[in-house]
């Protein structure tokens, strides 16, 4: 946990107009919100907590949709997308941990999104157009959505969203006997939601396909490369991904630490290197929160 660098990378974000008073962009708000209350539990100081809900605000105000969140605030970020929906249902059950009524505020676009997104027993459409009328075109069925979905409605509301836990549980044993990620974000996303149910089959078989994975993608300059094959190909918001994932699982603490070091100064020279999702998941990895199951904030005020 390193405090002082993401209050240095916040008030940065801030005075550069990057984050959170950049364009709204639902992945990176989601990781935002959770680092807030994070760091409200972390520190007591309320300011932190007051912007979160803030923030909540903005993206309703902003991408909200009279169903579901549209990808992004910029012209090309049409659309919804289930894992970013999942994400951010994520970020409203961490908040209603503070502020009960934000979990029925996700329970709600639960009830919004799911019929549109699931094809019970086959699959859950990546993108579907901003109305959620169809899925988008060119767009097919998730191989993570599933247990994105899994996670955020148990974490919401396990009673009351048991039929759509349900929808998950069947798609989950369905896929994920075949399913082999080999794409960085998508492993340490997965070592992420696996580290909330270890003892679920599922969860102790993609842990280990996860690891052997990141194992023949580690590049010893420090990072793990984007996927088998492509040794120079890197991106620092997905191996800060990485990051929270092997946190989670508590492996690899030597090249988390490694991959710190070596995107901390790291210069891709394109729009990455200003964009909000690159400095806020830097943030997340130097301090995931309530990100880990286990987080015991110092302390964690009511």
């Amino acid at each position: 946990m390193d405090l002082s660098y993401v209050l240095d990378k916040l008030a940065w974000m801030r005075a550069q107009q990057i984050w959170p008073n950049g364009l709204r962009y639902l992945w990176t708000d989601a990781f935002g919100v959770v680092l807030l209350v994070s760091l409200y539990a972390e520190t007591g100081e309320k300011r932190y907590l007051d912007e979160a809900e803030w923030l909540v605000s903005e993206v309703d105000r902003v991408l909200g949709r009279p169903r579901g969140i549209r990808i992004g605030e910029a012209a090309d970020r049409d659309g919804q997308y289930f894992h970013y929906l999942a994400m951010w249902l994520f970020a409203l059950a961490i908040l209603g941990r503070h502020l009960p009524d934000y979990r029925q505020q996700g329970v709600n676009l639960v009830h919004q999104i799911h019929d549109a997104f699931v094809l019970p027993n086959r699959g859950i459409f990546w993108k579907m157009t901003e109305d959620l009328n169809q899925p988008y075109p060119g767009y097919g069925f998730g191989a993570l959505d599933p247990f994105d979905g899994y996670l955020a409605y148990r974490l919401l509301d396990e009673q009351g969203l048991a039929r759509e836990i349900e929808d998950m549980q069947r798609l989950i044993a369905r896929m994920e006997p075949a399913l082999l990620i080999t794409q960085d974000l998508g492993l340490g996303m997965m070592l992420w939601m696996s580290h909330f149910f270890p003892e679920e089959d599922w969860a102790v078989s993609q842990w280990g396909r996860c690891l052997d994975m990141l194992d023949r993608m580690w590049i010893e300059q420090g990072y793990f490369c984007r996927e088998p094959g492509y040794p120079q190909v890197k991106f620092a918001f997905t191996n800060y991904g990485v990051s929270i994932g092997l946190q989670a699982v508590h492996e690899m603490p030597e090249r988390v630490q490694g991959l710190h070091t070596f995107f901390d100064h790291y210069q891709s020279g394109d729009n990455y290197d200003r964009d909000a999702i690159t400095h806020v998941m830097a943030c997340s990895a130097h301090f995931p929160g309530y990100l880990l199951r286990d987080f015991n904030p110092a302390v964690n005020p009511a």
